[in-house]
């Protein structure tokens, strides 16, 4: 019986575990929290998938891309461009005025990050946003209990659930850095940076799955973070609020997350504070991190 060469068996079983993605669409269970005045713990999760081109990036095996992670152009384009976002007043118990302030902070995301992939000499796409009051089935999966925020790299959307105690009790900050978290996943699609990482998904270990998880959540914080650094001293995002809500990462981040596919509290506001401070993209590259600065 003739053997096979051991890389035949290598290439062989990457372009089935790429095939085997591809074919399942498989759905990554990723979280961020946003909080209210009177609740800081309000778990809202996102799903993710693999981006459209995964298979025929997985076949050449995780290695090819990894620049477009650890060196993307967004890293070299300076302070996010800041367009005076000022998305005005969200009142308690009004939906309508829930979805203005929404749109309202998508359309300065849009303006902020268009202007910075400009920069980078990079294609920009927006994303859509649907906001719901009840749980719907997106085209990465079912709605998990207690999501309140969705991110579908399938559709390019970002779902946002507003509950009732959201309208009661409505805290701008922490919607604003929750939306902003959920674009900060938009970016990384867009941009390439998702192709490595859902390529070396494929083929890792239980461990390196989980520091690559915490590598994309980690930088999707920082780069709400660098977005929310635009608006520092305003009213939406006054020192107080900002500290009291880094400090509640810091605090709770983590809980509810035992296998550390996010990160640490205190991991979680380093990383807010770094985009916070310095607000610019290259802050926000936990690819080139050292690991003991993603755990």
């Amino acid at each position: 019986m003739n053997s096979v060469p051991k890389s035949k068996l290598a290439a062989l079983a990457v372009a089935m575990l790429a095939l085997a993605l591809a074919a399942a669409g498989l759905v990554l269970v990723l979280a961020d929290v946003a909080t209210t005045s009177t609740e800081p713990q309000n778990e809202a999760q996102q799903l993710a998938s693999p981006p459209a081109k995964v298979s025929s990036q997985s076949n050449q095996g995780p290695s090819i891309g990894r620049a477009v992670a650890t060196a993307n152009p967004l890293y070299k384009t300076g302070r996010l461009t800041d367009v005076n976002c000022a998305p005005g007043n969200l009142p308690a118990g009004s939906m309508i005025a829930y979805r203005r302030f929404l749109t309202r902070v998508t359309n300065c995301l849009n303006k902020a990050w268009g202007a910075q992939f400009r920069k980078a000499g990079l294609p920009f796409a927006k994303p859509r946003l649907r906001i719901i009051t009840t749980k719907v089935k997106t085209p990465c999966g079912a709605w998990n209990a207690g999501a309140d925020g969705v991110y579908c790299s399938t559709d390019r959307t970002m779902y946002l659930m507003i509950s009732r105690d959201q309208l009661r009790n409505p805290f701008p900050l922490g919607i604003t850095r929750l939306i902003a978290h959920e674009y900060g996943h938009h970016v990384q699609q867009i941009s390439g940076i998702w192709n490595y990482y859902w390529a070396a998904r494929t083929v890792a270990a239980k461990a390196k799955r989980l520091q690559l998880s915490r590598n994309s959540e980690l930088q999707a914080e920082c780069f709400s973070s660098v977005f929310m650094s635009t608006m520092k001293g305003t009213e939406l995002v006054t020192d107080a609020d900002w500290a009291y809500t880094v400090d509640w990462f810091r605090k709770n981040g983590a809980k509810g997350w035992p296998q550390n596919d996010h990160g640490r509290g205190p991991t979680q506001a380093a990383w807010m504070t770094r985009g916070f401070n310095r607000g610019t993209p290259g802050a926000c590259n936990t690819w080139s991190a050292s690991p003991r600065n993603t755990l």
